[in-house]
């Protein structure tokens, strides 16, 4: 199966120096319909104007992945670690025990960001963070693992569950196709262009929630950007 939720369905809120649309229910966004898909517990696709960000705030016990789709983002934590994640590239906080962190928009102008949570496989342990680029062009038409908490997956940043974070880019008129399992789920967003999953048209920024799909085909309608969940 496959549901289609369109961008204009998602949540909304308006900070003024950020505008963010919530997959699921995040804040004070709440359907009782989008708690979450499988271990995937939030998706925000947020707008963060230049010179501001997230001040210093907790979490713990969530594995939290950014896509940088426009600008760059610039994390520091409590633990020393510090860095600049450009458009297409990866950052991955596993908050276990808990990690006090910030995330500001440094560049002169706005930033665009998927941010992505996942239960981890147990609570605790410690606290961890990392980034790498990840080249659009190894993502030419294929699905390429950014993250993920399988031991196979050597050239993905590490999270702790059982999951992958994916990326592909496809030409108008590409396929790719991604081994799903029908007991798995998966969440799939276009950052740019039109796609037709399954019969189903998915557009720009709409979220697809899928399941009991052995394999996943994928085909770009428009040149298309895109990113995939698939979680227990």
């Amino acid at each position: 199966m496959i549901e289609v939720r369109p961008f204009a369905t998602l949540g909304q809120a308006d900070h003024g120096w950020l505008q963010a649309r919530h997959h699921f229910a995040f804040a004070e966004y709440y359907d009782e319909d989008r708690v979450n898909w499988g271990a995937l517990r939030v998706w925000n696709d947020d707008t963060i104007a230049p010179g501001s960000g997230f001040a210093p705030h907790p979490h713990r016990d969530m594995e939290i992945i950014t896509y940088v789709r426009k600008g760059a983002i610039s994390h520091q934590d409590n633990l020393g670690n510090q860095g600049r994640t450009e458009a297409g590239d990866v950052q991955v906080m596993s908050a276990g025990s808990g990690i006090v962190h910030s995330e500001y928009n440094r560049e002169p102008g706005e930033t665009q960001i998927f941010q992505i949570w996942i239960h981890p496989s147990q609570g605790g342990g410690a606290p961890q963070w990392g980034a790498r680029p990840f080249p659009k062009g190894k993502r030419a038409g294929q699905f390429v693992t950014l993250a993920s908490g399988f031991a196979e997956d050597t050239d993905a940043l590490p999270i702790r569950t059982p999951a992958r974070v994916l990326g592909a880019t496809l030409r108008a008129g590409e396929s790719a196709e991604y081994r799903l399992g029908t007991e798995r789920h998966a969440y799939l967003v276009p950052a740019t262009g039109k796609l037709q999953i399954e019969g189903a048209t998915v557009n720009a920024r709409d979220g697809a929630a899928i399941a009991g799909t052995e394999v996943l085909v994928v085909k770009a309608l428009e040149d298309s950007e895109v990113v995939l969940v698939d979680v227990a």
